[in-house]
């Protein structure tokens, strides 16, 4: 059974190796997710141009894809990338972000899962509904459903693609194409007011599976991991009398800084088959 001890050889691995993780991301987080994948000691890329970007995913250990300022040029690059990076046997982790919102933001999910399927989707619960074909309530990229609302979709969703499906809310879930699931209890509500977050951890679940070759364990893994470095960050800031601002610099100075007690005395962590 997956334990906190299972899951921190994982971080030691992560800081040991320091993977290059390539993001075709979107303008509004780039500068957080880059310093996010610093703090938790891997060496982040942000490439788009169609001249470079098959190149780089050939060179990565892991490549997101992030759909969160959509444009034509941009979406090409991910195809691209998402080819590149498949035929190498390379994870890539898909974020379907807003994917209910739009129609063009369905038809970009479409296409690139039509040209190969990920081997991690990460979302809230109305993008993972909407990627499962089904409607979902949201306002803009927000979800306005809790996590559980999305599970029984995301275990359709991950048996018929082959995907690990990961859902993202108070709860976070973790589901494998084989039944897998873990359910992690981490985390803060200021990690909510803080832009760039929830495409943080699809940059970290793409640093873990650069190191960890089961996609779903370093799904949990990166999860896990930021969910109690978003606890810790929280606690220390209110002690210091901090808003969400500060935050946002404690939260990158707990991802670097966590160490493996802390973690494994705060990780609520719930495993089946």
């Amino acid at each position: 059974m997956l334990c906190a001890q299972d899951l921190w050889r994982d971080v030691l691995e992560l800081r040991a190796r320091c993977p290059l993780v390539h993001n075709v991301t979107n303008l509004v987080v780039m500068n957080f997710n880059a310093n996010l994948l610093l703090a938790a000691g891997a060496s982040p890329v942000m490439v788009h141009a169609h001249e470079e970007v098959e190149e780089m995913a050939g060179m990565a250990g892991a490549v997101v894809l992030n759909i969160g300022t959509l444009q034509p040029a941009w979406v090409d690059s991910m195809r691209l990338a998402l080819l590149a990076a498949r035929g190498r046997g390379t994870p890539v982790v898909l974020d379907p972000v807003g994917a209910g919102a739009t129609r063009y933001r369905r038809q970009v999910v479409q296409q690139l899962r039509a040209a190969a399927e990920p081997d991690v989707l990460r979302g809230n619960a109305s993008e993972i509904l909407s990627v499962a074909g089904e409607s979902a309530a949201a306002r803009g990229v927000d979800s306005l459903l809790h996590a559980d609302a999305a599970l029984d979709a995301a275990r359709r969703l991950s048996r018929d693609s082959g995907a690990v499906v990961c859902i993202s809310g108070e709860q976070d879930h973790v589901v494998a194409p084989d039944g897998r699931h873990a359910g992690l209890r981490n985390g803060d509500v200021w990690m909510t007011l803080v832009t760039g977050v929830g495409c943080g951890a699809s940059a970290l679940v793409a640093a873990f599976a650069a190191v960890q070759p089961d996609r779903w364990r370093a799904t949990v893994a990166a999860m896990a991991y930021l969910g109690v470095a978003g606890e810790v960050a929280a606690q220390r800031t209110r002690a210091a009398g901090g808003g969400v601002g500060s935050y946002q610099v404690a939260l990158l100075d707990a991802v670097q800084l966590l160490d493996a007690e802390t973690f494994a005395a705060r990780l609520r962590l719930e495993v089946s088959a």
